[in-house]
């Protein structure tokens, strides 16, 4: 069984194919359950983000779990398969454990190095937990993979590169978000609307130059208060944006919030800034032209991404993710060799067997402690016999991939196949 990741990024499609493939959290869940279903599959686990939708799933074949796959991120999107393929991404096996490493720690990000990306890989292994849809193997990798980000962060200074998306877009909007008469008010009382108050005080800015409005008036008044800014109903919404001057939304809900008409009033004769941080965006698209009005959303920030400095930290974080892929690749190559190098011994030891019952019984004259003797001497020949090849695959586990050794051992030595699987389930511990 192998891992196999069907994605699709900020770094593979456009925005507006990403609002079409984005997923709330119950979507999330549906999928999984989906991709459960597909013959090839034991295992599937889904990281849904603002700038990324992943599936990830546990299979024994490749081009079928493929297929299965990327139908069920097509069917979620609406689209045509051919459309789909030609922005999705695949890694399978060894190329999966790598992305996968590197995303958590951050190197895959639209702002690289950002650390959001950690509670959403962890919110995806919960959330596979708790619907039973991830089971002994996705766990350990995403459990690796967690461990990685935050060795990422704890030695290393990326954390001074490591700017959210919502202090990206402040620092896209510039010095209207430091203004001391600047006024804010943040649409939507998510995770993104809670980042977003967090680095305007980061900031300097005066919670009470903040205002959240959002649908449910109880999350509005509970991140408000917890922060100090003020509060305003649903209804009153147009009046705060005439009141306001940076706009940040993140509700993410299907369906425009902030439409040309609403905005073009909110913003007459005077300018305003609308920072739209919601996937599916939450800004009408024709909003953009309307004069006195600039909007900065997530296509606006891959825009941007590319255009930070290569730095020593990155560095140092490429070569952490390196060194890690390498070492759980080797345990995962000695795991699988191990149950088929404990069966090979099983063999050996049931032919030694075999062979002094032999004797036992046609040379009946022999004292047991002959037997014992001979018994022991077999289980040496044995021993030195089968000693040299399973050293030589242990060794060659790490050596160029291409081969499968556990599969090759098997048919050398004609072993049974199922006492191989038996092994592999009882753990394959070896003295």
């Amino acid at each position: 069984m192998s891992v196999l990741v069907v994605g699709m990024s900020h770094r593979s499609a456009p925005i507006e194919l990403l609002e079409r493939v984005s997923l709330d959290p119950s979507a999330a869940i549906k999928l999984s359950h989906l991709a459960l279903e597909a013959s090839s599959v034991t295992e599937s686990a889904v990281i849904s983000t603002c700038n990324r939708v992943e599936i990830y799933v546990e299979t024994d074949r490749f081009h079928g779990a493929v297929e299965e796959v990327s139908r069920l991120l097509a069917e979620h999107a609406h689209l045509d398969r051919d459309e789909l393929v030609s922005h999705v991404y695949v890694h399978y096996d060894d190329s999966a454990v790598a992305h996968l490493f590197a995303v958590a720690a951050g190197l895959d990000s639209m702002v690289i190095g950002e650390s959001q990306i950690l509670g959403q890989v962890r919110d995806a292994l919960q959330s596979g937990q708790s619907e039973s849809t991830v089971g002994s193997s996705l766990q350990v990798l995403f459990q690796q993979a967690l461990r990685i980000g935050k060795r990422g962060h704890a030695e290393t200074g990326i954390d001074h590169l490591a700017r959210s998306i919502a202090t990206a877009a402040l620092d896209a909007a510039g010095g209207v978000t430091t203004a001391p008469s600047t006024r804010f008010v943040v649409v939507g009382a998510g995770a993104m609307a809670n980042l977003s108050i967090r680095a305007l005080i980061d900031r300097g800015v005066d919670p009470t130059r903040i205002t959240v409005v959002n649908r449910t008036a109880e999350r509005g008044t509970e991140l408000a208060e917890s922060v100090g800014a003020s509060t305003a109903a649903w209804t009153d919404l147009d009046a705060v944006l005439l009141e306001s001057d940076v706009v940040i939304s993140c509700v993410g809900a299907a369906g425009i919030v902030l439409d040309r008409d609403r905005l073009a009033a909110a913003a007459a004769g005077r300018t305003l800034t609308v920072l739209d941080l919601a996937l599916p965006r939450d800004v009408a698209r024709d909003a953009a032209d309307l004069p006195g009005i600039t909007v900065i959303d997530l296509a606006v920030l891959a825009t941007r991404s590319g255009t930070d400095p290569a730095d020593d930290d990155i560095t140092a974080v490429r070569a952490i993710v390196e060194d890690e892929v390498r070492t759980f690749l080797a345990a995962k190559a000695s795991s699988r060799v191990t149950p088929t190098v404990v069966a090979l011994r099983s063999m050996a030891t049931s032919v030694v067997d075999t062979e002094a019952e032999r004797l036992a019984t046609r040379m009946p004259d022999l004292r047991p402690d002959e037997i014992a003797e001979l018994r022991r001497s077999l289980q040496r020949v044995a021993d030195k016999l089968i000693h040299a090849p399973t050293v030589r695959v242990q060794e060659l586990i790490d050596g160029p991939a291409g081969l499968t050794y556990a599969e090759a051992l098997t048919d050398l030595f004609a072993l049974d196949p199922a006492a191989v699987e038996a092994v592999t389930r009882v753990g394959g511990e070896v003295e």
